[in-house]
Formats: structure tokens, C-alpha cells, sequence
């Protein structure tokens, strides 16, 4: 299975970059793991929506060009279907299944993601009602793979 996380802005921090580093190196005995990012616009304080729309726009159409028409495309989105662990990796289990063989997970930035980006999806998934930064979703989703995997697997996780 190939598994491909596009998201909005680059790692700032040394801290998620080792965790990002972690889960990678973790994750390749499982999938073919691939990480794309897209450059993040700027959003000036209190911008307006005008401003915001144009925005999600730029970043929306830079990943766009990203998705894949074979994958299966799954956007992170407060409003999408909240999983446990359990059926997170039953989901996954299920695509592998049914011959999908490469799934596309999409972070937006600050402001979220384009309704033209989440049109695209297949699966919106959501891992809480709470707001996160975009930067620690990508370390907190490679974990719930990493997760998923384990369990699939029959091997130990944390509960």
C-alpha cells in the first residue's frame, strides 16, 4: 500500500521533525510512505474574508495538482466522520481489500482546506471537534497509521 500525506507549509519546529522522522522510519515496514508539501500563503493578522477565500483558494489549487485520480483521497476536516483507533485501521484494512492500493491524506494549513479540495475526497475524516495546529496533525495522523497498521497486524498497541 502506498501511502501519501499532502500537506500545507513546511515543519518548522526540530521537534516535529523528529517525530515526523520517527513515524516515517516506523511506517516503512508497513506502506510506502510519502510526504508532499505544498507552499503556504500568508495570512496577515485579522484578514478578512475576502482575503481568507483567496487564500484557501492558492492552496487549494497547489494541492489539487497533487491528487492522484487512482487514490483514494482522504481529507482531514473538522466536520468528517470521527473514527476510533479500531475503525480507523478497519477502514484501511477494508480499502487494501477492495484493491485500493494508494491512499492520498490531505492537511490543510491554518485556515483549513478549499471546498474544491474537500469535493475531491472520498473520505473526510475528523480526529476532534478541537482545532490543531496543521503542523502537529501531520505528526498526530502518521501515529493513527502507524496505529492503524499494528492493529491490522495483530501486534501490541498502546489503548
Amino acid at each position: 500500500m502506498k501511502i501519501t500525506v499532502i500537506t500545507v507549509g513546511r515543519l518548522k519546529e526540530k521537534f516535529y521533525r523528529e517525530a515526523v522522522a520517527e513515524y516515517e522510519k516506523r511506517l516503512g515496514r508497513y506502506c510506502k510512505l510519502e510526504i508532499l508539501q505544498v507552499e503556504d500563503e500568508k495570512t496577515p493578522d485579522k484578514a478578512s474574508e475576502a482575503e481568507e477565500e483567496f487564500i484557501l483558494r492558492k492552496e487549494g489549487e497547489r494541492i489539487r495538482k497533487l491528487l492522484k485520480e487512482d487514490a483514494f483521497v482522504i481529507t482531514l476536516e473538522i466536520a468528517g466522520r470521527m473514527y476510533d483507533s479500531l475503525a480507523f485501521a478497519h477502514t484501511i484494512e477494508k480499502l487494501q481489500i477492495s484493491g485500493v492500493s494508494h491512499i492520498q491524506f490531505v492537511i490543510g494549513g491554518s485556515l483549513g482546506l478549499h471546498d474544491e479540495v474537500c469535493k475531491k475526497a472520498d473520505l473526510a475524516v475528523s480526529f476532534s471537534k478541537m482545532t490543531f495546529p496543521h503542523q502537529l496533525m501531520r505528526v498526530v495522523l502518521l501515529e493513527q497509521i502507524y496505529r492503524a497498521y499494528r492493529i491490522m497486524q495483530g501486534e501490541p498497541y498502546h489503548k
